[in-house]
């Protein structure tokens, strides 16, 4: 296993797309008091950072990324196998692949291998309390698979996951069955039901957005999120209904009334889940599900207070983009450009700026013209 501090990616970052974004998810995780929050990002202290991975795993954007947890080259050689095992680091156990903590494997992950009826052993959940990672891997650990339950439950009746998650056997330090009272476990630990997904993704700022507080940055949906399409894709051809989990990077937004077409929301996106699609007559901002991984930045950005995110959806994949608003496009009657707007307007806004700019520094014509 490689031992290196995790990689960040600013413009994936919602707190670099957003200067004043709330996110503080991978700070959170972090049970070393490794990560500071900054209006560009994050800034990672190597001196304190134990690369546990657990960063990784809440960022819900990639952001932050480990080469000691390879994802991707994990699923390739668990799938060439029947039966896989996961074993933490810290608890010096062996089995088909080592990893950082055992919280960092994504509930996608999890889902995915049970999917395909590989039966996934995780070495070492008991050695949280002797842990440098603590209490939080265990915490995170308890979130992916409450999450990795929730999938299961919207792909019923399939049930893939009843059979493939289990603790090693044999350990001395394992429960006979880790699947059984894990609904406890998610109690004592997490206690968090879709109102407080809610409260936990609403903005806690008035201020304006101002131009220089959204950063651009390219599109990016991150790999996992690209799994989940297979996880939530139904073999009957029914609505895989679920509703949002702090470890699955899944959401849906609506919108009500309210919208000033401003456009924040479209420019912040890190996944461009939320776009402008543009007719000849009409401009229209669509939400991608497909492309959405729940990061909440767009309901931070959206000052109306108008997105929102629904308590629960369809995470089916391949669906068209839904289409939040529709408006008609206007033509300036001064420069005959079009442009759109919620009200009704003769002029543009670039020429209604010059108009009042040009009345703000000379006053009315009329107050200077000579009798």
């Amino acid at each position: 296993m490689t031992i290196s501090a995790p990689g960040f990616h600013a413009e994936r970052c919602v707190r670099y797309r957003y200067r004043y974004s709330a996110c503080r998810r991978c700070a959170e995780a972090c049970p070393h008091e490794a990560v500071a929050l900054l209006d560009e990002g994050i800034r990672l202290d190597a001196a304190r950072c134990q690369n546990c991975a657990l960063c990784t795993a809440a960022c819900q954007t990639a952001a932050l990324g480990a080469d000691n947890l390879p994802r991707l080259d994990l699923l390739r050689r668990a799938i060439k196998q029947e039966r896989f095992s996961f074993a933490c680091a810290p608890s010096g156990l062996t089995a088909d692949a080592i990893v950082p903590c055992l919280g960092a494997l994504d509930a996608a992950m999890l889902a995915y291998l049970a999917k395909r009826r590989i039966a996934v052993e995780l070495h070492g959940s008991r050695h949280c309390a002797q842990c440098a990672h603590g209490a939080k891997g265990e915490e995170q650990l308890a979130a992916q698979l409450e999450a990795a339950d929730a999938l299961e439950t919207a792909a019923a009746p399939e049930a893939w996951l009843a059979a493939a998650l289990a603790e090693a056997p044999g350990q001395a330090d394992a429960k006979p069955d880790f699947r059984a009272g894990r609904r406890q476990l998610f109690r004592r630990l997490i206690g968090r039901g879709v109102d407080e997904v809610a409260r936990a993704t609403a903005p806690v700022t008035e201020l304006p957005v101002e131009e220089k507080a959204i950063r651009a940055g390219a599109w990016f949906v991150p790999e996992m999120r690209e799994l989940l399409q297979i996880v939530c894709k139904r073999r009957d051809g029914e609505p895989f209904c679920i509703a949002p989990q702090t470890a699955l990077p899944l959401m849906e937004i609506r919108l009500k009334q309210g919208c000033t077409a401003c456009e924040a929301c479209f420019r912040v996106c890190p996944t461009g889940a939320l776009q402008i699609r543009e007719e000849s007559d009409s401009w229209n901002l669509a939400f991608a599900i497909d492309r959405c991984v729940g990061c909440g930045v767009c309901l931070e950005v959206c000052q109306p207070r108008a997105l929102y995110a629904a308590e629960s959806f369809d995470a089916t994949p391949e669906r068209e983009p839904a289409i939040l608003r529709q408006l008609a496009k206007q033509r300036c009657n001064r420069c005959d450009r079009f442009f759109v707007s919620s009200e009704s307007c003769e002029t543009c806004p670039v020429c209604t700026d010059d108009a009042d700019a040009f009345t703000a520094i000379f006053g009315n014509a009329h107050q200077h013209a000579q009798p």
